[in-house]
């Protein structure tokens, strides 16, 4: 009988335990995990200044949210406020006393020493990624128009040509480059490709000529938004083309020749 009560009680005694925990369990309340936004301050591209020099930083013309999905706004802060500000002012460091201080960016690309690695690098990343800036633009992408548009299907026989081979240079590289449309001296519209902070103003080009597209495939342009997908980048890409810079760099480019 004794036992039987003990049973008894035992029984209900882990009935009400479980019963707790049970209420506990259900009175869990979920606290949502902060946003992105919440996590991660972006800032104001004017907020971005370099240190005194000869060359200055081309002021994004857009935020930092702008070109998004393409480019990510941590990306693009990142990219803007930390790597072309420090390709700047390594640049003007480098050409103190000398006198490519007192040239455009472009005679500078075609007199530098390509010895002189420090220079070689940060002018060639000071100017490639000012172009890279102005190849972009919010509210943009699509077919070209004007001259550039006509031009294109002249020397690819049709957009879709173009950017068939557009991609295909940029996804056959490998590592830290850069992809290229450029025009050569009789105006011609060429694609090429550079390693590390080359281009094709630089004398040791495979293929010379005025850059007008400049797409970074630095793992720092795209690596926060994409990962290891580069080519969805590249593809992406096209969706912010600003052709009314790009036009306008191909007109400029037929009255002046710095190669």
């Amino acid at each position: 009988m004794k036992m039987n009560k003990f049973f008894i009680v035992s029984t209900a005694f882990l009935l009400l335990l479980l019963s707790c925990n049970k209420k506990k369990y259900t009175e869990v309340v979920e606290v949502p995990l902060p946003t992105a936004q919440e996590k991660i301050t972006i800032g104001m591209p004017e907020d971005v200044s370099a240190e005194e020099g000869s060359f200055l930083m081309d002021k994004l013309p857009y935020a930092y949210d702008a070109l998004a999905p393409t480019v990510s706004p941590l990306t693009l802060e990142t990219h803007y406020s930390k790597h072309y500000l420090t390709y700047t002012n390594n640049f003007n460091k480098a050409v103190v006393g000398t006198g490519l201080e007192n040239l455009t960016i472009e005679e500078v690309l075609g007199k530098l020493d390509l010895n002189n690695t420090e220079l070689r690098n940060n002018a060639g990343g000071y100017y490639n990624h000012g172009l890279y800036w102005k190849s972009m633009a919010p509210n943009s992408g699509g077919a070209p128009t004007d001259t550039i548009a006509s031009v294109i299907n002249r020397d690819f026989g049709s957009f879709s040509n173009f950017k068939a081979a557009f991609s295909a240079e940029a996804s056959k590289q490998f590592g830290s480059s850069w992809v290229w449309l450029v025009a050569d001296k009789s105006g011609k519209l060429l694609i090429t490709s550079s390693q590390n902070q080359d281009n094709p103003l630089m004398r040791n080009a495979a293929v010379k000529g005025t850059p007008i597209i400049a797409l970074d495939l630095w793992e720092h342009a795209y690596y926060l938004g994409y990962q290891y997908r580069r080519r969805t980048y590249i593809e992406s890409f096209y969706n912010v083309l600003n052709w009314k810079k790009i036009n306008e760099a191909y007109l400029s480019s037929r009255r002046r020749k710095y190669y």
